[in-house]
């Protein structure tokens, strides 16, 4: 095993520094359609004015990335933070919301129980299930008797909400933008929050090149500046 370890700390090694040599490259980053489109594109345009001479090139995966056989610097996961051999950095904390249009907020009304849920027409996320807001997660048979859509993709049910299609338990992070715009409003002031969060990871040396530490200062910028439910 020391043998095996020491072999692949060397092959670790050996791919770091190929990197490093081509750090004046574009900057490779891996991370969630959902947190693309939702959170991280309607910002990119700052992060252009604020690093002009970096090149950003972004990748979408719901995969853990594989620092030595994929070509990325970086990735951002939703998860707890267990990412072994890895520097971790929690960037965003994450809760759930009950969202609709403000039209069907004003046909329906406030959210406080199961009951006020029947009255909606009602998007289902298998990532996001209604018991999450409603029992902290643990089953029970008054919301799984509850109809509607159910979609395997967090972004689609963000869309189909979005349109007026029903109203949808989902991730703060992925509507925040919307309900500041007024596209989308709170149909709840309950907003639990959840266990995983969003993480920068990267190989450890990778912090040392100027890119990856250019893109971490201004993501953790972003995050600092990103409001909270709570306020």
């Amino acid at each position: 095993m020391p043998r095996v370890r020491q072999a692949l700390e060397q092959l670790e090694r050996a791919v770091d520094d190929v990197r490093r040599d081509r750090s004046a490259g574009p900057l490779r980053i891996s991370t969630l359609g959902s947190f693309l489109q939702q959170w991280l594109l309607p910002r990119l345009e700052r992060f252009r004015v604020a690093c002009p001479q970096i090149d950003l090139h972004l990748h979408t995966s719901n995969e853990l990335v594989d620092f030595v056989r994929q070509d990325f610097h970086a990735g951002i996961r939703f998860g707890k933070g267990h990412y072994p051999n890895l520097h971790c950095e929690k960037i965003i904390d994450e809760w759930v919301v009950p969202v609709c249009t403000p039209a069907l907020y004003q046909k329906f009304g406030p959210l406080r129980s199961v009951d006020d849920l029947r009255r909606y027409p009602l998007l289902h996320s298998l990532s996001e299930p209604w018991t999450t807001w409603l029992f902290d997660s643990r089953s029970s048979p008054e919301v799984e008797c509850l109809r509607g859509a159910v979609f395997d993709a967090s972004l689609a049910v963000v869309r189909m909400a979005v349109q007026g299609a029903g109203l949808v338990l989902t991730r703060w992070s992925l509507v925040a933008d919307e309900i500041a715009s007024g596209v989308l409003v709170r149909a709840s002031d309950r907003a639990p929050r959840q266990e995983e969060s969003y993480w920068l990871v990267c190989p450890q040396r990778a912090q040392s090149l100027p890119t990856v530490r250019a893109f971490a200062d201004w993501i953790r910028g972003e995050a600092a500046a990103f409001p909270t439910p709570e306020r």
